[in-house]
């Protein structure tokens, strides 16, 4: 795949390394996937909880 300036740009500013890094590094992988994991599940928790207030 290749990548925009945006999107390496976007991976530094989000995860302080850049795609090489990412793609070299196992270790590195691990901790940025495990952290897009608690973002998601955060986010699925506030939707949620949106959604409890609006069809009650």
């Amino acid at each position: 795949m290749n990548y925009t300036p945006e999107m390496e740009k976007a991976m530094q500013q989000s995860h302080g390394m850049g795609y090489a890094e990412y793609g070299r590094k196992l270790d590195k992988r691990i901790v940025v996937e495990k952290r897009r994991q608690q973002e998601y599940e955060q986010c699925k928790h506030i939707v949620a909880e949106i959604d409890s207030h609006f069809h009650k």
